[in-house]
């Protein structure tokens, strides 16, 4: 299948706003996705028979920086029987307020590899994902201030009387 049979499959299904644009350059192929459908969309792509994407084998945070104003997540599907890989992107405005973080859908109810996936996007980036079940810091003690991922993120000097290099 391919990424325009995907694309049409989804229109058919969700309307025409679902898909909000494509990046076909590069050595992979994207769908822009309504951020607000993305668990949604991913459901339909795995249990659909036409293309059963039951593999998310990465999801990225993404920091488009800080005149950009936006924050992203990045979901690379695979279908291990039909041996076809899509990559789906979404994003939204931020203001960059860490009493506001970026928001979009948890994808652990569709795949359970999205738990720490989506953690680790929380954890470093500070992407808040609604409706996931656990999200909290990963790798970062929970204490810790800020999202080191982040393009405009000030390193701390000391972290508990320990200064830090």
């Amino acid at each position: 299948m391919t990424i325009d049979e995907i694309k049409s499959l989804l229109t058919e299904k969700f309307g025409e706003g679902i898909v909000t644009g494509e990046e076909r350059t590069g050595m992979q192929p994207a769908l822009l996705i309504d951020a607000d459908r993305i668990a949604d969309v991913c459901l339909e792509l795995r249990n659909n028979p036409g293309t059963y994407f039951d593999f998310l084998s990465c999801l990225s945070g993404v920091d488009y920086g800080v005149e950009a104003g936006r924050f992203g997540v990045v979901y690379h599907l695979s279908s291990i029987p039909y041996n076809l890989k899509l990559v789906l992107k979404i994003s939204k405005a931020n203001d960059r307020n860490l009493e506001e973080l970026p928001s979009f859908p948890s994808i652990t109810s569709v795949y359970r590899a999205a738990d720490w996936h989506e953690r680790e996007a929380y954890d470093m980036l500070g992407i808040y994902f609604e409706g996931h079940p656990d999200l909290r810091r990963l790798l970062m003690p929970d204490d810790w201030e800020g999202f080191p991922l982040r393009k405009d993120y000030a390193n701390a000097e000391y972290y508990k009387g320990i200064k830090i290099d």
